[in-house]
């Protein structure tokens, strides 16, 4: 699957509904970004911790299909850690892998404000698909 098609589904998905936007892939590492609204706060002022987890959980996902040649994987565990309260305004949130078995992944993301100031950091595991289809046994 090329990274148009990928951009292209997930436009039209939660990621686009939430307004994020790629800013660059390589299997290493993955960069995005969100100009926080008001309507990603929460009644507190500050931007909603499920906006947070959701794009850490999204970028990824995302690293997971470029660390891996466009194989997607599912989250079988997000792990978030909230430090600063971020606003409206531009966030960069940055993903990359840091550990792989043979049907995991475990990645880390960061999600930092315009001043390069880091507002919450997750680990995710994600379950990736069995390298060759699984042989039915014979009739």
């Amino acid at each position: 699957m090329e990274w148009e098609e990928i951009i292209q589904r997930s436009e039209d998905s939660f990621w686009g509904l939430l307004g994020g936007r790629v800013l660059s892939v390589s299997p290493s590492k993955v960069e995005a970004a969100l100009t926080a609204q008001p309507k990603h706060l929460n009644s507190v002022g500050i931007v909603h911790g499920g906006v947070l987890s959701s794009l850490m959980d999204q970028v990824m996902g995302f690293a997971v299909i470029a660390a891996k040649g466009g194989l997607q994987g599912v989250t079988t565990h997000l792990n978030v850690n909230f430090l600063a309260p971020l606003g409206v305004g531009e966030l960069i949130i940055t993903a990359y892998p840091v550990h792989e078995t043979h049907r995991t992944m475990t990645l880390h993301a960061e999600i930092r404000n315009a001043k390069g100031e880091l507002g919450c950091m997750a680990t995710g595991t994600f379950r990736l698909p069995r390298s060759t289809p699984k042989k039915q046994p014979e009739a």
